[in-house]
């Protein structure tokens, strides 16, 4: 009974110490460690059920010892960051904007022979012309397991390059009212991620800047890198399961929607400081960093002076385990 005490008391004050340290800016707490490192809590509790029925000094030593470290790793530890800026693969993008099919999407590794094969997979170049009478265009992006990256522009209206591993994407284009509706998904049935892979889709995204633009883009597993600053983007949505966004923001409108909506995910957004910005966040567990905000109350953020200001953008993030970061640049 009292190790029992001893080993809930060190829980709660190992939690305890952990929030008073984050909020204290003593520590950098950040969420998406429970999602990667679960299984910690797995050798906690085995460890647990093994020496259930053994009384003895050393077996409390090491049931004290697996939990202290296990909490202590995913508590202070940053791994959650170092999955997601290092892979087993460093992606590098180099497409030529002009209206041939080449696509150059090179994986440099040092792996072996599983990684060469990965090497064949398919690459494709998908497009859609643009005319001078698209004033206003919707993308929608949908696919799971997959890396997106947008920081190029081009004189069509959409171009994207995709190495495909797994699944395959399509492109289709309709007419709602004076909205040209761009669709560029993965098969439904392909949309699946394989955990001990590692290996990511593929999809680097070129836009036309000259429509104002709706973005939405809803996936499973994805890392979102958008640099924004040349379009004029009316609202950007993003949804999905587990995430890892970096979203770079223009203020060209005089209003901008940013709607962020994820399971599981690290998120950094870049406003520029000439653009007001409101911040409305919901999460379940949030580490939340907005440098140079004003907080009005837990959920809610402004720039000073938003009121007034001419260029305004709207953040509202929910997520359940999250780490929410806004930047000004």
């Amino acid at each position: 009974m009292k190790n029992d005490r001893l080993f809930s008391g060190l829980v709660l004050v190992i939690i305890g110490a952990a929030f008073l340290l984050h909020n204290f800016g003593v520590v950098d707490f950040h969420w998406y460690n429970i999602v990667r490192l679960w299984p910690i809590f797995l050798v906690i509790g085995g460890i647990n059920l093994l020496l259930a029925n053994t009384r003895t000094v050393w077996a409390t030593i090491v049931k004290v010892g697996v939990l202290v470290i296990g909490l202590g790793f995913v508590l202070f530890s940053n791994a959650g960051r170092r999955h997601n800026d290092s892979s087993l693969f460093n992606f590098h993008y180099n497409i030529d904007d002009d209206d041939d099919n080449d696509v150059d999407i090179d994986i440099d590794d040092d792996k072996d022979d599983d990684i060469k094969a990965l090497k064949a997979n398919a690459t494709n170049v998908f497009q859609q012309p643009y005319t001078a009478d698209i004033k206003h265009a919707r993308l929608n992006v949908s696919g799971g397991a997959t890396t997106y990256v947008l920081n190029t522009s081009t004189d069509s209206l959409f171009k994207a390059a995709t190495r495909e591993y797994y699944g395959n994407y399509n492109l289709s284009t309709s007419k709602e009212d004076s909205v040209t509706v761009v669709d560029f998904d993965m098969d439904k049935h392909n949309q699946h991620f394989r955990l001990n892979g590692g290996h990511m889709n593929v999809a680097q995204i070129s836009l036309n800047t000259a429509p104002i633009w709706d973005l939405n883009l809803r996936g499973g597993a994805a890392k979102v890198d958008f640099d924004l600053t040349p379009y004029k983007v009316r609202s950007l949505n993003i949804s999905g399961g587990a995430a890892s966004c970096d979203i770079k923001m223009a203020a060209n409108l005089p209003l901008t929607d940013v709607t962020v909506s994820t399971g599981a995910s690290e998120v950094t957004i870049r406003i520029p400081k000439n653009a007001a910005c409101d911040i409305a966040v919901s999460s379940g567990l949030s580490s939340n960093d907005f440098d140079g905000f004003t907080k009005i109350s837990s959920s809610h953020y402004t720039t000073p002076g938003f009121e007034a200001a001419k260029n305004k953008i709207y953040l509202k993030l929910k997520g359940g385990v999250s780490d929410f970061n806004v930047r000004r640049y």
